[in-house]
């Protein structure tokens, strides 16, 4: 169990915003069986844009990093607290990006790196990552994830 997730995130110096509203009609979060599935989300501010003509890998490698930001803060909204997090199971990342941009998962890492530093072991998950023509509201990544949960 990942019982000081919240210390570790202190020691980042990453403040969790309140969690963003649905886009859409559906939840921000379900949880079934112990697994907390949290539907989709983008970095904050809004960035609009594609990678490999408006934005860089390493630009793209930081909005999946304030994507994880933004989960994050839903996990804790839903949870109460990090702490309650026993894995982080899977995450599924989506990158809008030109035809021939090849660096899809170095982009992602930007999210696995943070659930890495804040879940420790606990935060190896399994992945996939796709490219995608087009997202909504022209984000440059969405990632929705599945943690195991505590109760």
């Amino acid at each position: 169990m990942t019982d000081c997730a919240e210390e570790r995130i202190q020691q980042l110096g990453i403040s969790l915003p309140k969690a963003g509203s649905p886009a859409a009609k559906y939840a921000n979060y379900v949880i079934v069986n112990g697994l907390m599935y949290v539907s989709g989300k983008g970095p904050s501010g809004q960035p609009r844009g594609k990678l490999g003509e408006h934005y860089t890998t390493e630009q793209g490698y930081e909005y999946a990093r304030l994507t994880g930001i933004e989960v994050l803060a839903v996990v804790r909204e839903g949870l109460g607290s990090l702490d309650k997090v026993k894995r982080v199971v899977k995450v599924q990342g989506f990158i809008n990006a030109t035809a021939d941009f090849e660096e899809h998962h170095m982009v992602l890492n930007g999210f696995s790196d943070l659930m890495l530093e804040v879940f420790g072991d606990q935060g190896v998950h399994a992945r996939s990552v796709f490219g995608a023509v087009s997202l909504r509201d022209q984000l440059p990544v969405i990632v929705d994830s599945i943690f195991q949960v505590e109760g």
